[in-house]
Order: structure tokens, then sequence, then C-alpha cells
């Protein structure tokens, strides 16, 4: 495992944004961006799962919130590994990052699953189906929130 994550540090865009502040810093900013976008969008969604705003139509809240969290996962994933990538090896055995990937793991495969089991739309999906998925995600994207930033805390 160790050669793959020296290779990962070795590779011409890691070398470039070890050496390049403001390309690290644009980078940065855009995975702060992508977090912004996915936790802004899930749990406004997830809150009407629960039983919030229940004048507001689901299907409707759904097809607009659901593709502004995924783009901002997307974007998190892709420039979080471009971080990672930076420091690849010390990153990878410090906890709170290795909880960060499960939590964000799970949190995505379970939007998957509810997603492929139910339609985009969600629409034949039962409130108690929702509220228990509602649960799951919280606790993913809010916990992998936290975990991403005790990163900066973990160490020596």
């Amino acid at each position: 495992m160790d050669a793959v994550l020296a290779a990962l540090e070795g590779t011409a865009i890691a070398q470039t944004l070890r050496a390049s502040r403001w390309g690290y810093a644009a980078v940065n900013a855009a995975h702060i961006l992508g977090i912004a976008l996915l936790v802004g969008a899930i749990i406004p969604l997830h809150l009407r799962f629960l039983g919030a705003w229940r004048s507001v139509s689901r299907p409707v809240l759904v097809r607009v919130l659901v593709p502004i969290a995924a783009t901002g996962l997307g974007l998190a994933v892709v420039a979080g590994l471009l971080l990672f990538s930076v420091r690849a090896r010390e990153y990878a055995s410090i906890g709170f990052l290795q909880a960060k990937f499960v939590l964000v793991a799970v949190g995505a495969l379970s939007a998957l699953a509810l997603h492929r089991a139910h339609g985009f739309l969600l629409e034949s999906a039962s409130e108690s189906r929702l509220a228990g998925h509602a649960i799951v995600a919280c606790v993913c994207w809010i916990g992998a929130l936290v975990c991403g930033r005790l990163i900066a805390f973990a160490g020596d």
C-alpha cells in the first residue's frame, strides 16, 4: 500500500499542487465549495423526509436538490483526492480521514440504493423508508464534515 501511496504522491498533479501555493488553495476552495453544495442540499432535503415543510412537494425538492448534492459530492471527491495526493502517505494514517472516507462511502451508497429502489424522484418510497434514510444520511454527511475538519487537528 505504501508503494501505491508513494506513486500517488509522485504524480505530476501532486507535484504541481505541492509546488503551487495558489493551485493548492484553488483545489482546497473547490473542495469546500463541493462540501457546501452537498451539505447545503442534503440537509434541507432530509429534513423534509423527516417531516419538515410538508406543504412543499417532495418531488419538487428532490428534482432541485438531488442534482445539486450530486454535483457537490462529485466536486468534493475529485478535489479531495487531489488534496490527498499531495501527502498521501501521511494522510492515509489519519484516523479522522479514514472515518471520513467510510462515512462518505456509506452516505453515497445509501443514496444510490435509495434512488435505485425508488426512482429518481423517490415517488414509490414510503415516508418511513425516507425517514430512516434521512437519519443515516444526516449522520454520514454531518459526520464526514466533522471528521474532515478534525483532520487539521490530528497528528503531532
